[in-house]
């Protein structure tokens, strides 16, 4: 099983108002090692308005495409019903501890992300 690394937090901060404080803002943010972001950047949530309301199907999804399983073969995996795999990643059905337990063993991924 792959061993849990920290990562370190990414975030960004988008202002609005008065253009002057902004720019103050800015040149602070960047004499503290701040970096801008290229203006071509869109938000996740903008791409997948999923992560929203789903966030934890649509990571469970992506990890089955990233290790290349139908639903069929996680459900043989895990023994986890594929009607109920179909459910967690529709956000129809919530994904308790022990499920996520066994998601993650068969994903190479860590449980947390399915809780």
């Amino acid at each position: 099983m792959l061993e849990p690394t920290k990562k370190h937090p990414t975030e960004s901060i988008r202002f609005y108002g008065d253009p002057l404080v902004i720019d103050r803002i800015r040149r602070f943010a960047l004499e503290a090692g701040a970096l801008e972001a290229p203006e071509d950047t869109i938000p996740a949530t903008e791409v997948s308005p999923a992560l929203v309301t789903n966030p934890h199907g649509i990571y469970l999804k992506g990890m089955r495409y990233r290790e290349t399983l139908t639903q069929e073969q996680l459900a043989a995996i895990t023994g986890i019903p594929r009607r109920h795999l179909s459910e967690m990643e529709a956000g129809k059905r919530t994904i308790g501890k022990a499920t996520a337990h066994k998601l993650a063993e068969a994903l190479h991924a860590d449980y947390r992300l399915f809780l």
